[in-house]
């Protein structure tokens, strides 16, 4: 055989092969082969509405606990709602304030830059924290566990927890200043203590803290301010006019404060303007 004749061959086995191959593919896709077509389901009827009445079948969000307890999402809600307002209420209803302003005017008395703000803060907060505890325990006594226990209600609770710190800025706050509130308020003048509003009460007791913080600062500056202005005078005597004075005070100053023990006398100062023992 030649090799026209081999070529023409192969061609001729491929061809009928390629043939034989989409006949079997149009067989096999052809519709009706193979698995019987499955007919369209019915759409299904509509569901009858229900009556909104029908207890077993409403739809109702429970704030209580099976034993009148409020349930604990609830009270995840109210704790995360306490701390978004915890700064507020750490500065304007708690010694705070007063407490920072005066370690605050402190440490620009001794004309240093430390400790820095951080750490009066931090002092600021813990001592606010033991002035504030029996206010706190008593808070927790009428209005927190009554709450927690479902012996009260929310609303309830928070009158009764708003009690103790009423009576607490009542304590510290001057007359003067809640008459100058309930002034600019234009209110009338409260009967008894009982019924200062807080919109009236809060803004009060933050001036008092301000201005005894400040009667304060000024006792701590007057010793300091002495011993500048010895060294000044000293330095000027002596015609050393170009010397910086607090370079020469500064130990002076510093030297003084730790021989008086001088955070410990205005710790036990701030304590003992609340009545602290």
């Amino acid at each position: 055989m030649t090799a026209a004749a081999r070529r023409s061959l192969r061609v001729g086995l491929v061809v009928a092969a390629l043939v034989l191959l989409v006949a079997v593919a149009a067989a096999w896709l052809a519709p009706g082969a193979g698995a019987d077509v499955l007919e369209p389901t019915a759409p299904a009827s509509p569901t009858a509405p229900v009556d909104p009445q029908d207890a077993g079948s409403s739809v109702s969000v429970e704030i209580n606990g099976p034993n009148g307890e409020p349930s604990s999402s609830l009270v995840t809600l109210v704790g995360i709602t306490l701390l978004s307002l915890a700064p507020t209420l750490l500065l304007m209803m708690t010694s705070f304030t007063k407490i920072f302003v005066v370690l605050a005017l402190t440490r620009n008395a001794l004309g240093i830059t430390v400790p820095p703000n951080m750490v009066l803060a931090g002092l600021a907060l813990f001592l606010s924290l033991f002035i504030m505890w029996p206010v706190v325990t008593q808070i927790n006594d009428v209005a927190v566990q009554p709450y927690l226990d479902g012996g009260i209600t929310f609303g309830a609770g928070l009158d009764a927890g708003a009690g103790p710190l009423r009576e607490f800025m009542l304590a510290h706050t001057r007359e003067e200043d809640l008459a100058l509130m309930t002034r600019a308020a234009d209110l009338a003048n409260p009967d008894t203590p009982a019924d200062v509003p807080l919109t009236t009460l809060v803004p009060a007791f933050v001036i008092s803290e301000l201005r005894a913080a400040f009667i304060i600062g000024f006792v701590v500056f007057v010793p300091f301010l002495v011993i500048d202005l010895v060294v000044s005078a000293a330095l000027m005597s002596m015609g050393m006019m170009m010397l910086p004075p607090p370079m020469i005070s500064l130990p002076f100053k510093l030297l003084l404060f730790v021989l008086v023990d001088g955070w410990g006398l205005i710790t036990t100062s701030l304590i003992g303007s609340y009545g602290v023992v």
